[in-house]
């Protein structure tokens, strides 16, 4: 799983929403949830009152029924229509903090509950009727809370108000017309919707208690899980947030519920710590940081680290297009000094690829590059104390599109060359758009590593300055020996590149300014 998924901080609605999350008891995300369920279902009753609205007038001319006062039933379902769509057109906006989306959806139930009211109270009310059958008024009533969660306070106001449109409705029928019913007769129908209202309290409580169980169940150490962000193999990536610092983070994590009891489990918790311990072994700024570490009493493997506001370059790349020379050095210049620290610790990353490498905004900088997931990470010095089936070279491990020679071969010890070899693959996406090699099977793609030659990128329709195509065609030289030797030289290579033009931090921050809205996909 990659955590090149991680999204920035909280848009305003989510922190608001954050902020209000007493007054629902339940986590951000299972609001959201709810909010979505909430424009289904305005979708639903569009639909209903829709199908009604057609369908009156031809059953009244065939025979099979006929509504009395059928334009006051085709306005009523007109009102309904409308009322239905602007909701779901709301939720579908998603302007609204979920918690205030779910508020208007509390009125929302009483609005549809009084055109469900007039609907039934554009005939006379008979004396057969009373709790005889259950009308469509108690069922929504019912229903409502269990798609769309409130408080048990908010939940009783929200469920009497809709029961009080029986008897509104009623008064209205009797002002257009309909005689007057009895005393019990009236008071039996109102009740039955009165008890409903009652009832539907239950759901609400079941449903806070259990929201609460979850927030409770997502503590992990100082910090509580927000929203899953991404989910992959036996791992996920939750954002989270500190229970007592602002500061949000990114929690990865493995819960014993996804483990085996075989070797293949095993490996991977023990490759999850080591991924933790390279992390927090390294002190560049342009790697990812670790904030903790650790198990919960459940068992559940973890650890915090930063979450980071921006995309990573394989998202940069889909959305906007090849990038700029310029700005392609910029970018790699900073892996470099992530993977140059690395090396230096005796780690190498071994998954080097547009997804691992994350360009963001940070602080006031723009287009400040992040290496994220060293958990294919091999370890001199863990090699050394741990499981050499963690790391053995003769075990393929990384992504098939972006792995060195040497590591496709095995047979020979690696060194921080793989992840050079790496970076070129990413410098060749950068600027032209496309793969070095493409492939139908995996098997395909790791052969073109080991026996093709790269097509350089300015005969991919691409204009590329001669001294950074050439670099990049040096870091994706098959034999090792003939690439820049370390992630420090083939930082300064770029550096000497000559580039006609430079990518400036106002050129960065512009292009941010620009594309910041699209470049943060929405959550």
């Amino acid at each position: 799983m990659s955590t090149a998924e991680l999204i920035g901080p909280r848009t305003a609605a989510e922190s608001s929403s954050g902020a209000l999350l007493a007054a629902r008891g339940m986590p951000p995300d299972l609001l959201r949830e709810a909010a979505r369920r909430l424009q289904l279902l305005s979708l639903g009753v569009a639909t209903g009152f829709a199908v009604a609205l057609a369908l009156n007038p031809i059953a009244r001319l065939a025979g099979w029924y006929a509504l009395p006062r059928p334009r006051t039933h085709a306005v009523v379902s007109v009102v309904m229509i409308v009322v239905s769509a602007l909701v779901a057109w709301t939720a579908r906006r998603e302007r609204l903090p979920p918690v205030r989306l779910l508020d208007l959806g509390l009125l929302y139930e009483v609005v549809v509950a009084f055109g469900i009211a007039l609907g039934d109270h554009l005939t006379p009310l008979t004396a057969e009727r009373p709790l005889e059958t259950i009308s469509w008024l108690c069922v929504w009533i019912v229903l409502f809370p269990l798609i769309v969660p409130a408080s048990p306070a908010k939940a009783i106001v929200a469920g009497l108000a809709a029961a009080s449109t029986w008897p509104l409705a009623y008064a209205i029928g009797v002002r257009l017309g309909n005689p007057p019913a009895a005393a019990t007769t009236l008071t039996l129908n109102s009740l039955e919707n009165y008890l409903a209202a009652i009832i539907a309290l239950l759901p609400s409580l079941v449903l806070r208690r259990l929201g609460a169980a979850v927030q409770k169940a997502r503590e992990m150490g100082s910090y509580e899980l927000v929203e899953r962000l991404d989910r992959g193999g036996m791992g996920e990536v939750w954002r989270a947030r500190h229970r007592m610092l602002a500061r949000p983070a990114a929690i990865k994590l493995i819960r014993p519920d996804r483990l085996g009891l075989d070797r293949a489990a095993e490996n991977l918790v023990l490759r999850f710590e080591r991924e933790a311990q390279a992390t927090a072994a390294l002190h560049s700024p342009h790697t990812v940081e670790l904030y903790d570490f650790g198990v919960t009493r459940e068992g559940t493997f973890y650890y915090v680290m930063e979450i980071l506001d921006g995309l990573d370059l394989e998202s940069l790349v889909r959305r906007f297009g090849p990038v700029p020379a310029e700005r392609a050095a910029h970018l790699l210049v900073q892996a470099c000094d992530s993977l140059d620290d690395a090396h230096f610790a005796g780690l190498i990353h071994r998954d080097i690829k547009p997804a691992n490498l994350y360009s963001c905004r940070r602080g006031r900088q723009h287009d400040f590059l992040k290496v994220l997931d060293f958990g294919l990470v091999k370890s001199s010095w863990a090699d050394a104390h741990g499981d050499p089936a963690l790391s053995r070279e003769s075990t393929i491990t990384g992504t098939p599109a972006y792995l060195a020679p040497e590591l496709v071969l095995g047979g020979r010890a690696i060194d921080g060359r793989v992840d050079i070899y790496g970076l070129g693959c990413v410098a060749y996406w950068l600027v032209t758009g496309q793969r070095v090699f493409e492939g139908a099977t995996s098997m395909e793609l790791v052969l073109h590593h080991v026996q093709t030659p790269p097509i350089p990128p300015s005969q991919r329709g691409v204009a590329v300055p001669r001294a950074l195509e050439d670099l990049i065609l040096a870091c994706l030289e098959k034999e090792p020996a003939r690439r820049p030797t370390s992630a420090a030289e083939l930082g300064r290579l770029l550096e000497a590149t000559g580039l006609p033009r430079r990518w400036t931090p106002e050129h960065a921050r512009e292009w941010w300014d620009t594309h910041a809205a699209a470049a943060t996909p929405a959550r």
